[in-house]
């Protein structure tokens, strides 16, 4: 029996030496690839194909059921979200019908991926959009620099390292993997440099390193430039232990690609301008730079610097639109933007509840506006009107403060004058103004947006659930969708009251919706939903039993009439059940 050496390391203790050296001689520029999904705890790795067998994704959403989801948050781009939502849709839909199927489909030969090229200005929403149909979907999603990536992996990272980084993503779960979402930024940025010699390995290369992956490819998950992966694999020899390759098939896996593409328009238009004699020229010559991206084709893309193979490989493209003012502004009123969302939760840090009023969005959508830098400016324009405030009214003892279009104008004159006189009333009432203003707004929202939500959680929206969520959303700010699923297990632990009830007593309490909503109002924020148990034994158990034990009555359905006078109701009905012979 062989005796292990106690001074040899273990792997992952090499790992940590040599990830802190690294760190330390290059800082965060370098990382060393670990295991990843590659190893399990006695440092075996499973074949996948013989792994457990493999199941069908379930996957049934419909195209206009995404698009209606991306309309609650992302303003105008309608082209973009009908595209994206359309062949995303199309493209999981395809795929869980194959691996639902008995018998596996044939294959199509030169069957073509929906790998989507978008095109827009900075700032219009482009990453915002792949974030949100990720986290709708539920598939693995990695958002990659094409300006990083080389094609042989010596400089910059190696692209195949965006399909590892997918089984990261997916907890180590490499079927998952081989389903997700790899989106490449400024992928405008590897377009070949005209009138280079030789091979430009930090563009055309990482376009051509790019082919096969989005095609499709097997990647091995130990990159071959991985010290720890040597590392293991000669730990594993010398226990004599069998070499055991993982890998992750990419024929499923959806690239998305993007970039601001800035000199695009200057080759359209020389294109068109070449194209059109007479009248359709001048006509040309009149339209903006961003109206040129709309008219966008393979032969352009080429121009700019693409290889004919790595266009063919995005068969879809969809360009989104520069945004104005007004644009920037109902991005500011949305109760889903995480702009105003993240600076109520600023301060909600310092317990500080703050307002917006409607000329403080739009003073702050303007500024935006004119650094020409879409939505992204927007947080940099927040920041310069809020910044002193955030300093300065944590150390105060205010703990509520409204955000006006002169705050918005003026940050440092308003700062001072409500140091000088924090409780002058005129600051509360302005509080109270538009705290009721905010939700009025929100609960109109609510009317408005509640069926993609009432679908998914089995909702109704009453006045009350309306007033509930508007009070949780000023309070604790949160997006649409987070309220909808805390109010849909709240409405499950209601009825765990009554199956608790049930179990205890073998008597069945039936809360409609109004009862329930009952149970929520009276808990609000403050108690939690359980506590009200006790009120149900209190003000039914006697009566219910006594009707169970002369009318041999087990099911009583309670409206909110009942809970709020238990003693009345029970007394109607013993005198109604009793009366009937």
């Amino acid at each position: 029996m062989r005796v292990e050496d106690e001074k040899t390391p273990r792997p992952d203790q090499v790992e940590k030496d040599i990830t802190d050296f690294l760190t330390k001689k290059y800082g965060g520029s370098v990382r060393v690839l670990g295991p990843m999904a590659m190893t399990q705890e006695d440092g075996e790795q499973e074949d996948p194909k013989k792994a457990a067998p493999r199941k069908a994704i379930r996957f049934d959403l419909k195209p206009e059921e995404l698009c209606a989801y991306l309309d609650q948050y992302i303003v105008r781009q309608d082209r973009a979200k009908a595209v994206l939502a359309t062949k995303i849709c199309t493209h999981y839909n395809r795929v869980a019908k194959a691996m639902a199927a008995v018998e596996k489909p044939p294959e199509i030969a030169g069957g073509v991926k929906n790998n989507v090229l978008l095109m827009g200005p900075t700032g219009v929403g482009k990453t915002y959009l792949l974030k949100l149909i990720a986290r709708k979907i539920g598939v693995p999603f990695v958002k990659g620099d094409a300006t990083k990536f080389s094609e042989t992996g010596y400089v910059g990272g190696d692209v195949e390292d965006l399909v590892r980084d997918l089984v990261r993503e997916a907890d180590g779960d490499v079927e998952l993997a081989q389903y997700g979402i790899i989106y490449l930024d400024e992928v405008d940025k590897i377009a070949g440099a005209q009138n280079l010699v030789g091979i430009d390995v930090s563009r055309s290369g990482v376009q051509r390193a790019l082919l096969k992956p989005m095609e499709e490819t097997d990647v091995d998950l130990r990159s071959p430039n991985d010290p720890m992966s040597m590392m293991q694999e000669f730990e594993r020899m010398r226990r004599g232990e069998k070499k055991s390759p993982s890998r992750v098939n990419t024929k499923n896996i959806l690239f998305i690609m993007s970039g601001a593409f800035n000199d695009m328009a200057r080759i359209v238009k020389k294109r068109l301008s070449e194209q059109g004699i007479g009248f359709s020229a001048s006509v040309g010559s009149t339209m903006t730079d961003a109206a040129y991206l709309h008219k966008v084709r393979a032969e352009d893309l080429v121009a700019y610097g693409f290889e004919s193979e790595f266009i063919g490989r995005l068969p879809v493209m969809a360009v989104l639109d520069e945004l104005s003012e007004d644009d920037l502004f109902e991005i500011l009123k949305n109760p889903n933007n995480p702009i105003v969302l993240s600076k109520k939760l600023d301060f909600a840090a310092y317990g500080i509840r703050i307002v917006f009023t409607d000329p403080a969005l739009r003073a702050v959508a303007r500024d935006a506006a004119n650094h020409k830098t879409g939505a992204r400016g927007l947080v940099s324009a927040m920041e310069r009107a809020l910044l002193c405030f955030e300093k300065k009214l944590p150390s105060t003892d205010i703990k509520t403060f409204t955000v006006t279009g002169a705050v918005a104008k003026d940050p440092e004159a308003e700062l001072a004058r409500l140091l000088e006189n924090p409780d002058d009333p005129a600051f509360a009432e302005a509080f109270s103004r538009a705290d009721q203003e905010e939700r009025a707004f929100f609960k109109q929202y609510l009317a408005c947006h509640w069926d993609l939500y009432a679908s998914k959680f089995g909702l109704a929206l009453t006045e009350t659930r309306k007033d509930l969520l508007s009070s949780r959303a000023m309070e604790n700010p949160s997006d649409l969708e987070a309220l909808a699923a805390r109010l849909a297990r709240d409405l499950d632990r209601v009825g765990s009251l009554s199956e608790r009830f049930f179990t205890e007593h073998g008597i069945e309490l039936i809360l409609d919706d109004p009862a329930r909503d009952h149970v929520l109002a009276w808990a609000g924020d403050q108690k939690k939903i359980e506590d009200y148990y006790p009120l149900l034994t209190q003000g039914f158990l006697y009566g219910c039993k006594l009707l169970g034990e002369k009318k041999n009555k087990k099911s009583f359905d309670l409206n909110a009439t009942a809970l709020q006078n238990p003693e009345a109701y029970l007394s109607v009905l013993i005198k109604e059940e009793l009366s009937n012979p």
